[in-house]
C-alpha cells in the first residue's frame, strides 16, 4: 500500500479542515515547500496536493506556489482541486504534476472526463471519489469542493468510467475526514472487492499506525494522510517502516 502524506493549500500556506469545512480550517506554522521538502527527507516519493482556494474558485488556483514545490523538491506531485477543464488539466501536467485529480468535473462534464482519460492517459488521472452517506444508507458523491452533495451514487459514477480504463480511484469519506477517528474500513473493502482493477486510494480519518495496518487488509492500493502526520500522531518515516507500507 503506497503513502501519500498530504499538503492542502489555502493562501500559501499548509491547513487542514474537519470534514471538509472550511470555516474549521487549521493553519499550521511551516510553509509547503518545508513541508514537503520534509515528507521527501522522511522518504515520501509522492505528495498529494489540494488546493483548497482552486476547489472553491478555480480563478484562485495557486498554481504558482505548486510548480515551486516541484522545482524545489523534484518529488512526485498528485494534485487536484477546481480541475474544471482539459485546459486545467494540461496546466497541471506541465507544470510538472504526474497525475491530476478530478472530481466535480466527472460528475458534472461526463464528455470532457472521457476526453481527459483519452488524451492524457488512464495513469495521470484519478477520479475523486468524494462521498457522504445519504437518508438511504448509500454513497453520494460531493462536488464544489465538497460544499455540494448530488445525487449521484458512488457506485454510479464508478460505472461511467470503468471501461474508460479508470485506473486510480481516490475515495474519501467526507465524515472521517480530518476527524483522527479511524478510517471507514468496511468502504474500503467493499471498493477493493467489488473493483479489483482499480487502484484505490483510501482517505479520511487515519489516526494512528494501528489505522494503516488495518487498512492494509481492506486491499486498498494506497492511502492519503494528512492531519494525523501535522498533529505528530506519527511521522512518515515510521509509517514507511511498517510492513508493507511503501513510498
Amino acid at each position: 500500500m503506497e503513502l501519500y502524506p498530504a499538503i492542502d493549500l489555502m493562501n500559501g500556506q499548509c491547513v487542514r479542515l474537519h470534514k471538509g469545512d472550511f470555516d474549521t480550517q487549521k493553519t499550521y506554522s511551516v510553509d509547503p515547500v518545508s513541508m514537503a521538502r520534509d515528507f521527501q527527507t522522511d522518504g515520501a516519493r509522492t505528495l498529494h496536493i489540494v488546493d483548497l482556494d482552486g476547489a472553491r474558485n478555480p480563478e484562485d488556483r495557486q498554481l504558482d506556489l505548486i510548480k515551486q514545490i516541484i522545482a524545489q523538491t523534484g518529488i512526485s506531485i498528485q494534485t487536484g482541486g477546481g480541475i474544471r477543464s482539459l485546459s486545467d488539466i494540461d496546466t497541471l501536467l506541465n507544470t510538472g504534476a504526474k497525475r491530476v485529480v478530478v472530481g466535480s468535473m466527472a460528475v458534472k462534464d461526463k464528455t470532457a472526463t472521457m476526453d481527459a482519460f483519452k488524451q492524457f492517459g488512464t495513469d495521470q488521472i484519478c477520479l475523486a471519489l468524494d462521498v457522504k452517506k445519504g437518508a438511504d444508507d448509500k454513497f453520494y458523491i460531493a462536488t464544489s469542493g465538497w460544499q455540494e452533495t448530488s445525487d449521484v451514487s458512488l457506485d454510479e459514477l464508478i460505472a461511467q468510467y470503468i471501461d474508460a480504463g479508470l485506473t486510480h480511484a481516490l475515495c474519501t469519506d467526507i465524515d472521517k475526514d480530518g476527524t483522527l477517528q479511524g478510517p471507514n474500513m468496511e468502504l474500503y473493502s467493499y471498493l477493493a472487492s467489488n473493483y479489483p482493477d482499480i487502484r484505490i486510494q483510501a482517505s479520511g480519518g487515519i489516526s494512528d499506525l494501528a489505522d494503516l495496518i488495518e487498512l492494509q487488509k481492506t486491499g486498498a492500493s494506497g492511502v492519503i494522510v494528512g492531519k494525523a502526520i501535522y498533529e505528530n500522531a506519527f511521522s512518515v518515516r515510521q509509517a514507511l517502516a511498517i510492513e508493507g507500507i511503501a513510498a
